[in-house]
């Protein structure tokens, strides 16, 4: 581990052990600049002098304070918050800390009720200081990818089911969309997927893919299915007249792709397909 030169809030720091309170350890960086952590995070490896890892957010008097817990979302990510409570003022959500992540009224694209589950990005605010989520990020996506190119395999973070497909967070800078007749899985919202770069559109959008551009179907599909017959003792009730949404569920897998991998798995006598399923020939 590397010490940080400089505090950083909202990130995850590498700081050295400088001195232990009754209130906890203080931790300095490189410049010598200090931070508390809390003695309910203390533990007894933390001895003088040794480096540790720690996440900095600011307190509720808005003192910056150090923790070895990991939040939901760093600075300048996202994710999905589960409001708390609520106040004329904005509302709070659970962050995976002590202090709850505080959304201001106006970074919300509408009321925010108790319980509500909402897709966030951890910002700077500059007005106050804090570190604030907001519902409206769109102006901190970038809307010409740079460094990207079509087949390049990325992180998509799935955000919104649309008529089209699902809206993702690409590598957490860009805006892309996975086309449902695409989808031969189950997709959550907040699931992190990889995937594969179809397209660059002209507006900056990126149409993804979950299977890897220009690998043989037929390879992947047939591998797929001995995997999960093997995971599963060797026999599965599925066959070839099995409902194709059975199938897109169980094996990820269009019902056409399925038949194909059948057949190609019997022809080189790897599995025996019967009416009561699918058995892996020992």
């Amino acid at each position: 581990m590397q010490q940080n030169e400089h505090l950083e809030l909202g990130l995850i720091n590498c700081l050295r052990v400088d001195r232990h309170t009754p209130h906890g350890i203080f931790l300095t960086a490189l410049d010598g600049k200090d931070v508390l952590l809390p003695q309910a995070y203390v533990k007894d490896s933390m001895t003088d002098a040794s480096l540790i890892e720690v996440f900095l957010y600011t307190d509720s008097e808005d003192r910056l304070i150090a923790t070895t817990l990991v939040p939901h979302a760093k600075l300048d990510e996202f994710a999905f918050f589960e409001v708390v409570d609520t106040t004329k003022f904005g509302a709070f959500m659970d962050w995976g800390l002590m202090k709850d992540l505080f959304v201001p009224r106006v970074f919300q694209k509408e009321p925010f009720k108790v319980g509500d589950k909402k897709f966030l990005r951890v910002v700077y605010d500059e007005m106050t200081h804090r570190l604030v989520g907001t519902e409206k990020f769109s102006k901190y996506l970038d809307k010409k990818p740079r460094g990207l190119k079509n087949h390049q395999e990325v992180k998509a973070l799935i955000i919104d089911k649309t008529p089209l497909g699902f809206k993702c967070i690409v590598e957490d800078r860009y805006e892309g969309l996975m086309f449902h007749n695409e989808i031969f899985e189950n997709i959550e919202l907040g699931d992190i997927k990889k995937a594969y770069i179809k397209n660059i559109r002209k507006d900056g959008g990126i149409d993804l893919s979950l299977r890897k551009i220009g690998a043989k179907t037929s390879e992947s599909s047939t591998e797929r299915v001995l995997e999960l017959l093997q995971q599963n003792n060797g026999i599965m009730p599925y066959n070839y007249k099995s409902d194709a949404e059975l199938i897109k569920d169980v094996f990820g897998l269009s019902k056409k792709d399925f038949k194909r991998s059948l057949t190609s798995l019997q022809d080189e006598g790897k599995i025996e397909v019967k009416d009561t399923g699918i058995y892996i020939k020992v």
